[in-house]
């Protein structure tokens, strides 16, 4: 059984239109091929991500997302996937871009990376902005 989650550790925030988001998440997900077993958003603050940035992955600065892969089948997500809310109003700043927009903008992006999409060369980041801009023009 497919499920999408949405919780929230020290902050409190509310996903607005939680069910029109998971639906395009499922959607998204189909149109490239793969499946949901389960993906959990875990929304929470800067200081509660660099803590699991250094804890997982030994890596000590702020980000706005962290995506783990706990997939045990090809073609079948399971995740858990951390965004920080502080890291995803500061870049709407700096882009000039409202809120929600670059919430689904890395929402997506986690998802992208879980059927297999990179963004560590200019090539890949190309191709994933190209991706994350089409799937956000989808949802409604």
């Amino acid at each position: 059984m497919e499920e999408i989650n949405f919780f929230n550790e020290e902050i409190k925030f509310d996903l607005i239109n939680a069910d029109n988001i998971r639906k395009w998440i499922t959607s998204v997900v189909k149109s490239e091929h793969s499946t949901i077993e389960t993906i959990n958003y875990i929304f929470c603050s800067d200081e509660y991500l660099l803590k699991v940035n250094q804890e997982y992955l030994n890596h000590d600065y702020y980000t706005d997302i962290i995506t783990f892969d706990n997939s045990e089948i090809a073609g079948a997500i399971s995740s858990d996937i951390f965004i920080s809310i502080d890291r995803v109003e500061e870049n709407a700043n700096i882009n000039q871009s409202d809120f929600d927009n670059e919430l689904h903008r890395v929402m997506i992006h986690g998802v992208l990376h879980l059927v297999g999409y990179k963004d560590k060369t200019d090539e890949d980041k190309i191709i994933m902005r190209a991706k994350e801009d089409a799937y956000i023009s989808l949802l409604s």
